[in-house]
């Protein structure tokens, strides 16, 4: 049989044993039901089809929001004839809220960031532009997956700048600013935006001195290098190199430097780890250069002379896609060997080793393009979803300890404790109260909900937890009757009970 029949011989096989839309599957032995892991559960998984929630064939870019009002969490899931919007609050029961249609027509092609409660999106579609929706329309809604949204604005550049097909946004959250790259204007590099006024985008500049961007990341440094402390900086993976921009006065933007590594193939996209020292990049076309996965770190403590300073290479000969950090761990998107998740902090000493996976391409490992498109790592619970071009939406969490008050939050604990609970918010609750745990040493927690009868109605976290790091415990009550719950916090050195009061 030829292999391309063989492959889809294979992925057929898988798909008939699969139930249309699976629930909680924990990791066992190696396995969450067809899925090889490591150290991260399958919580739930939303299938492709045109005939399920999400009305389409193929998933692309996938990214997240969550509700500042109400602590609920949304997953933002790039389709080829839009954005599906998932209630990902209870993971285990994900709820499809609609879709956002495309401003044009279907792509292969989409990608979606957020600023203030809007979500922003572009597409290699013709003549798309960037739309601008306003999230919060998403409080309060039922499940629906035929309900149907409209932008709220459609920003499609200004004179002579303007944008229709792009590949790519970026947006710097401190700033304002959002950079729509591999667009049709300014050679394909860096088309800037004020999104301020998120209803108002304003063309604001352009990069173009080093073509063609296929993705970046643009922050507002604080990193070693002290000659551009509070600029602008854009980290932009630019087919062959990472080529580092100074974008602080938009009107002129300038070129720092580039970083170069030994056999490029297609300079992918990025992501700056915490201290913004060091870059992480992948490169989705350097499978001539390695028979396993390769994965790109630079040292950028010098922005003017940037090193490359050593590959990783992963266990397997999948192609990577996209990657982001959160705290020690990177979170990579590798196509046919799905999730993969690398343990950072050896960084400096060379030393970086995979410490989980969740593998959502059950059919191989092969160097293709089927399988994960991408990820988002970044929700305050530590819940994981990841898009999967040919299986769907999986929602995850992993057994790692994931910082849960912001990249590289550190908890202060009072001398002598052996941990802090704060008081939930809101309490009384109607719906929904959330809790922050910080613990003085590294230990597994279990923290559970029971009843005034003693009887156990939710686990709201079992595992390990880092030392000096909130962890957020969000307890939702929607589902359960008003009265007065505990919620109890079981460590290894330490126990404690609060109580919490659920109102209609």
């Amino acid at each position: 049989m030829p292999p391309t029949l063989l492959r889809l011989f294979s992925l057929a096989a898988v798909l008939a044993v699969l139930p249309v839309a699976q629930a909680q599957t924990n990791c066992v032995d190696g396995f969450a039901g067809p899925y090889a892991c490591d150290s991260v559960n399958l919580m739930a998984r939303i299938p492709v089809g045109v005939d399920g929630p999400f009305r389409t064939n193929n998933l692309n870019d996938i990214w997240g929001w969550t509700d500042p009002q109400t602590d609920r969490e949304y997953a933002l899931v790039g389709t080829r004839s839009g954005t599906v919007f998932v209630d990902v609050t209870m993971p285990d029961s994900p709820l499809v809220l609609g879709k956002l249609l495309t401003a044009t027509d279907n792509s292969t092609w989409r990608d979606i960031k957020v600023y203030q409660n809007y979500a922003f999106v572009v597409s290699e579609a013709s003549g798309h532009g960037m739309q601008v929706f306003d999230l919060t329309q998403l409080r309060g809604l039922s499940e629906d997956s035929n309900r149907d949204f409209t932008e709220d604005v459609l920003y499609t550049g200004t004179g002579s700048n303007t944008v229709g097909s792009a590949h790519n946004i970026a947006i710097n959250e401190d700033t304002g600013f959002a950079y729509i790259v591999g667009a049709n204007d300014c050679a394909g590099g860096l088309h800037m935006v004020d999104i301020q006024s998120p209803t108002s985008p304003i063309f604001a500049g352009c990069f173009s001195a080093d073509g063609y961007t296929h993705d970046v990341q643009c922050v507002t440094y604080t990193g070693p290098d002290t000659d551009y402390t509070g600029n602008e900086i854009c980290a932009a993976s630019n087919e062959d190199t990472v080529t580092l921009v100074d974008v602080t006065d938009k009107a002129n933007p300038s070129l720092i430097s580039k970083a170069f590594y030994t056999n490029p193939g297609y300079t992918h996209q990025g992501w700056f780890m915490d201290g913004q020292r060091y870059f992480i990049a992948d490169d989705e076309l350097d499978d001539n250069a390695s028979a396993t996965t390769r994965t790109i770190i630079f040292d950028f403590e010098d922005l003017d002379s940037p090193e490359f300073a050593f590959f990783y290479f992963g266990p397997v000969g999948a192609r990577d896609h996209n990657l982001y950090i959160r705290g020690d761990y990177a979170f990579l998107s590798n196509y046919e060997s799905g999730l993969r998740v690398l343990d950072l902090s050896g960084v400096g000493t060379a030393s970086i080793s995979e410490v989980a996976l969740f593998d959502t391409y059950p059919d191989g490992d092969a160097n293709t393009f089927e399988g994960q498109w991408s990820n988002y790592p970044f929700f305050p619970s530590g819940t994981v979803i990841a898009s999967d071009q040919n299986y769907g939406l999986f929602v995850l969490k992993t057994d790692l300890p994931l910082t849960t008050g912001g990249e590289g939050a550190v908890a202060e604990i009072p001398a002598g404790e052996a941990f802090v609970l704060e008081q939930a918010q809101p309490n009384p609750f109607r719906t929904r109260t959330t809790l922050s745990l910080a613990v003085a040493r590294a230990q597994t927690i279990r923290v559970e909900v029971v009843d005034l009868n003693g009887r156990r109605v939710a686990v709201l976290r079992e595992g390990p937890v880092a030392a000096e790091t909130p962890t957020t415990l969000a307890f939702d009550g929607a589902d359960l009757p008003s009265g007065l719950y505990l919620v109890r916090v079981i460590g290894e050195d330490f126990q404690t009970t609060q109580r919490v009061s659920l109102v209609r």
